[in-house]
Parts: structure tokens; sequence; C-alpha cells
């Protein structure tokens, strides 16, 4: 992660100052500080920017209409998005407007440099509780549909297939699918990539979110 050049958006001056001096002292650039969507996005006019971490309540411009803005004028930068807040609206209306990840302030060092990595390295990161709470979104509106064959988007998909959308709906790893049904992790995968193919959509939050019904 040495010169990647990162972006850091909160309202919160001392969460500012112990990211920047987290992310500096892991050989990252800090291309600016900014406390809404509006100073993030006249930083952005002037500099280059690989990664933005942002925060989604903020006076002025919030967090989801930055990443809208962003994704439109800046599609290459990656979104972290790092706030408190993990209700419906702002985790769907977060990964449906185009994060590349989302987790929460409490995640600690570790867990925030690790998501950095592993979406430089082309990958999305949900935070596990974020994960917990869409897989309750999706079983206390979604899972009766799945099991009956519809929404559309299952309308063309295999009677495995739907076990495993119901499987990945209720946030089950991999392992945990393979050990339900009593197949091998290679295989959950393939299926996993089938249905990525079937839906259009190439990724595991998102299509939690879309099962959901009104997410994407």
């Amino acid at each position: 992660m040495e010169n990647l050049r990162v972006l850091l958006v909160d309202d919160e001056p001392l969460l500012l100052e112990s990211l920047e001096i987290i992310l500096s002292f892991h050989g990252m650039e800090i291309i600016g500080t900014a406390p809404d969507g509006n100073a993030a996005l006249r930083i952005l006019e002037k500099e280059g920017c690989d990664l933005a971490l942002v925060d989604l309540n903020m006076k002025g411009m919030g967090g989801l209409e930055l990443i809208g803005r962003m994704k439109s004028e800046y599609p290459n930068i990656k979104i972290l998005v790092l706030t408190t807040f993990y209700d419906d609206k702002n985790i769907t209306k977060a990964i449906a407007g185009g994060a590349d990840g989302y987790l929460l302030k409490d995640s600690g060092k570790d867990a925030i440099l690790g998501a950095i990595g592993q979406i430089m390295g082309g990958q999305n990161v949900i935070d596990a509780r974020v994960m917990q709470r869409l897989a309750v979104l999706v079983n206390g509106r979604g899972q009766t549909a799945l099991d009956t064959g519809t929404p559309d988007f299952l309308a063309d998909m295999t009677r495995r297939e739907k076990e495993i959308c119901t499987l990945l709906s209720r946030g089950l790893t991999n392992r945990q699918i393979s050990e339900t049904l009593f197949i091998s992790e290679g295989t959950v995968k393939n299926y996993i990539s089938s249905i990525y193919d079937k839906t259009g959509i190439h990724d595991r939050a998102k299509l939690v979110v879309a099962m959901k019904g009104d997410g994407l």
C-alpha cells in the first residue's frame, strides 16, 4: 500500500487526525482531509486520489450524496465507508450507490488496514455486523420470496442455486454453505459464480441487498 493516495472525509477532527497518522505510518499519502462532501469534491478537483474513506452523517453534503458524485465524476476512485451507522437506509444506499467497502468505526486499526488492502486488490469488504444486518433484512422481507422462486432474477436458477441464494441471504460463508448442503467449497464457489452471471450482480453484498427487494 506504499504511495497509495488517500482522501479522508469525516467531521470528527480527532478521528481524521488518528487516521492520518495510522495510514501515513503505513506508507499512504493523505492528499487531504475534509469535513463534508463539498470540501472533499474541492480537493478532488486539484488532487489525484486512489481511495477515499468516507463517513455518512456529516453537515453539508453527507456521505451518501458524496458516494454518488464520486462514482459519477471519479469512477476509478475506491470508496470505503467508515461510519457508526448500519441502519437499513444507510447500508442499502451506500452499497447500491457504489461503495467498495462498509466498515464500522469501532472495527479497529487492523480491520481498516486489511479492508484497504482488499479493496485495492479488487475485493468488496463488508463489516460482519453489516452483513448480519443485511441478512436480517432479507430474512424479514425476502425469505418467502426466495423459497418460492420469486423475485424475478431467481426465475432462471436451478433448485440448488436458489438454495444457495437463501443461505447467502442468511449471511452464511462459503464454508458454512458447503457444510449445510454437503458439497465442497469449490462447488459452492462455482454455483455462486453462476448466480452472479445470471443476476448480473457480481458482488456478494449487493446480491443480498437485491434480495431485499428494493436495494438495487
